[in-house]
């Protein structure tokens, strides 16, 4: 652990219990490779919740990996909206460890890996469900607190959901926007693409078929003609739909013709666009390379860990819906900041909810995107804070019209 610990001038820590709650979160490890990797976060929400009135139910996904789910009844017919975040991190990092797990506080800042991805806003959104508890509380509906497992591998948590029939109106997913409000956000699928061809010495290459030559005649394919497509097949509010090529790796030493050769891609969706469909286009290019090139044959698959079951498509939702306008009139009034039509720039469980549990999704939480994943990791305190009051505001709002 390395971080200096000082205490927040504006919010000191030991007066507000859902900073103190975010900070034993971060120092919480539930990345990849922990046994039982989510449990202790889960369970750690849960006596947070309990110790204040809420009643939380721990439900197993995954031996030893439960989703949380808690819940505020008004008792007055109304809509249900739905509070979901995740309880994984990704690993700190290796190469350049930085705050790690510190969970410290410099500043106006708490550092630490999950800090911005999603503890903070976990936090917050029990602290939300508490101050509902509390009062003042619901007009009518219901509000739903969510913490679900496995959202930066397969999204385990999210299918789970979805599989054990949750209904709600609306939810709330919150991944870091600085919170502020996003209508949605792009598809995703992780492919990889195999080239095989036929070793011979590098003094006779004219003997083999160098399969890292076919990958580079692939990728400049890819570059010519799919990216020009792309860019004209813009969305209004996603923008257009990407491709990126990852890694690549192939070949065994310099003096050998590289007999295969594997490129792994990221390919960014807007609506209207297909598993089928992108695939359909890389086939079309992975075509043309095996024609020019003969004795290469290619493989193009999802690669595996990407995703569980459900397609990571695209979530979007109206900015006319009534949890879009509640949340951006509750942002802005926490806040004092405007809000305008943003999208966020990477995948979320928002598009399993929307897609596949037919749950609109607005998505806003505490914490710049930026810094996600990254050694320096923090989120600020009042934005922790304020997504507190946000996110009660907006429940308010959207279940029972309360202003």
């Amino acid at each position: 652990m390395t971080g200096q610990v000082g205490i927040s001038v504006r919010v000191p820590l030991m007066l507000d219990p859902v900073l103190a709650l975010a900070t034993d979160l971060v120092r919480i490890p539930s990345h990849p490779g922990v046994p039982r990797q989510e449990l202790a976060v889960a369970s750690r929400l849960s006596e947070f919740l309990e110790q204040r009135g809420v009643a939380a139910r721990l439900i197993e996904v995954r031996p030893g990996r439960p989703n949380l789910l808690a819940c505020i009844d008004s008792g007055r017919t109304g809509p249900h909206l739905l509070l979901c975040g995740h309880t994984d991190t990704v690993p700190p990092n290796r190469d350049s460890p930085g705050v790690g797990l510190s969970g410290a506080i410099v500043g106006d800042a708490l550092q630490g890996r999950g800090s911005v991805d999603m503890k903070g806003a976990l936090a917050a959104m029990a602290g939300a469900l508490v101050s509902l508890q509390t009062g003042p509380g619901l007009g009518a509906g219901k509000v739903t607190l969510a913490a679900v497992i496995d959202e930066e591998m397969e999204s385990l948590g999210a299918e789970a959901l979805i599989e054990d029939g949750l209904r709600a109106d609306g939810a709330i997913i919150g991944e870091p926007t600085q919170n502020l409000v996003a209508l949605g956000h792009k598809g995703l699928e992780w492919l990889e693409i195999a080239f095989t061809g036929r070793a011979a010495h590098g003094g006779t290459p004219e003997a083999g078929v160098n399969a890292i030559n076919a990958a580079a005649h692939f990728v400049a394919l890819v570059e010519a003609e799919l990216v020009p497509a792309l860019q004209r097949r813009q969305h209004p509010l996603l923008g257009p739909p990407t491709i990126n090529c990852g890694t690549i790796s192939g070949g065994d030493q310099p003096s050998t013709v590289a007999a295969r050769c594997v490129l792994r891609v990221d390919r960014r969706s807007v609506p209207g666009e297909s598993y089928v469909s992108l695939c359909n286009e890389l086939r079309a290019l992975l075509d043309e390379v095996e024609r020019r090139r003969p004795g290469i044959v290619s493989e193009l698959r999802r690669m595996a860990g990407g995703m569980a079951t459900l397609e990571h498509l695209p979530a979007v939702i109206d900015p006319a819906h009534p949890l879009a306008r509640a949340a951006r009139s509750a942002a802005t009034a926490v806040t004092g900041t405007a809000q305008t039509d943003l999208a966020f720039p990477a995948w979320t469980d928002a598009g399993l909810l929307s897609t596949f549990g037919s749950i609109p999704c607005v998505i806003l939480g505490p914490g710049d995107l930026a810094v996600a994943h990254t050694p320096w990791e923090s989120v600020p305190l009042a934005q922790v804070t304020d997504a507190v009051a946000i996110y009660r505001k907006a429940a308010q709002q959207f279940c029972g019209g309360v202003s």
